[in-house]
């Protein structure tokens, strides 16, 4: 709630600087804080799934060798 609050007051304060009101730029700055709510948990889980494969890639690779598919 805090949170849509200070969104508010953000988009608010920069729709003003134009001087004809502050409704859309609030409207814009809750919707902005809602989405990104979302996106950016879900940015450092797929990040952090990226850096964990590329991460067992190496070390698998550099432990046992590169693959030459000869099955020894």
């Amino acid at each position: 709630m805090i949170g849509k609050l200070i969104a508010g007051w953000v988009g608010s304060k920069i729709d003003r600087r134009d001087g004809e009101g502050g409704a859309v730029g609030a409207a814009v700055g809750v919707a902005t804080w809602e989405v990104a709510k979302r996106v950016v948990p879900a940015a450092f889980v797929l990040g952090a799934g990226a850096v964990g494969a590329a991460y067992l890639k190496r070390k698998l690779t550099t432990e046992h060798g590169p693959d030459t598919g000869l099955g020894a």
